[in-house]
């Protein structure tokens, strides 16, 4: 009973802390259970693999002065000696994180430009993909972004300016929050998938040829009841009929 009392005072620490730094953000879907992983990146460190993946040789570090993580492109030697996955783009993506999992931090894109693809936010490679663009707005894709399965049209985040998001996955359901911003909500098979299967988990790919900053991430374990509030939260969304992307996945050998 103890130690349950520590853990769930534990979780609702971070949650105040990461208010105070990140807006009003509560779970809507889940209970958060223990944090897999827990970064402030206040403190100078090396990345562990095994915690952190930095994709397409793409460069990230703890900028311990500033107090976040930071991602830039790779070299110009690098991106000159391969054909594909160049790394225009910094992307990252944390194996930890759980199939099933609630999702706290902020991020800001800054310069660079925007491509077909890219800036994004995913949950599972090609699994749940939350995808920026100053045109569309902000699209869910799914399906391997072949479906678009929620959007927000008018949200249009800036470069350069810290958004603040709260992501939580269970089951088929996935809900994420934008402080200040919109509420998406889609119900899939796939998502039911193991997200932190392959090695991939919560990813980031930023700008071609800009650079990513994250700060105040948890990433959380949830318990097996959902929220008590959750049926009431689910009754307010607006239905979304999923749309095509145009995009063709291709067939695995």
């Amino acid at each position: 009973m103890k130690n349950s009392f520590f853990a769930a005072l534990s979780i609702l620490c971070t949650l105040v802390s990461a208010t105070a730094n990140g807006g009003d953000l509560k779970p809507l879907l889940v209970v958060p259970d223990s944090a897999v992983v827990e970064n402030d990146f206040s403190k100078l460190g090396k990345l562990e693999k095994t915690a952190w993946s930095q994709r397409q040789h793409t460069r990230w570090e703890i900028n311990a002065e500033d107090g976040v993580l930071f991602g830039q492109p790779s070299t110009d030697e690098f991106q000159a000696s391969v054909k594909h996955h160049k790394g225009y783009e910094p992307r990252l993506s944390v194996p930890l994180t759980p199939a099933e999992f609630a999702a706290l931090f902020s991020i800001r894109f800054n310069g660079g430009e925007e491509t077909a693809v890219c800036p994004f936010v995913e949950f599972g490679h090609h699994v749940c993909r939350l995808k920026f663009s100053s045109e569309n707005g902000l699209q869910l894709l799914a399906e391997g972004e072949t479906l678009i399965v929620a959007e927000a049209k008018d949200y249009k985040p800036e470069l350069g300016k810290w958004i603040h998001i709260l992501a939580e996955m269970k089951g088929e359901e996935f809900v994420v929050q934008f402080e200040n911003g919109p509420t998406l909500y889609a119900k899939r098979a796939s998502f039911a998938k193991s997200v932190s299967s392959g090695g991939n988990g919560f990813g980031v790919a930023g700008t071609k040829d800009g650079t990513v900053e994250i700060d105040n991430l948890t990433l959380w374990s949830i318990k097996q009841e959902a929220n008590a509030g959750w049926e009431k939260s689910r009754a307010t969304f607006p239905t979304f009929e999923p749309v095509p992307t145009g995009k063709k996945v291709k067939a695995k050998k």
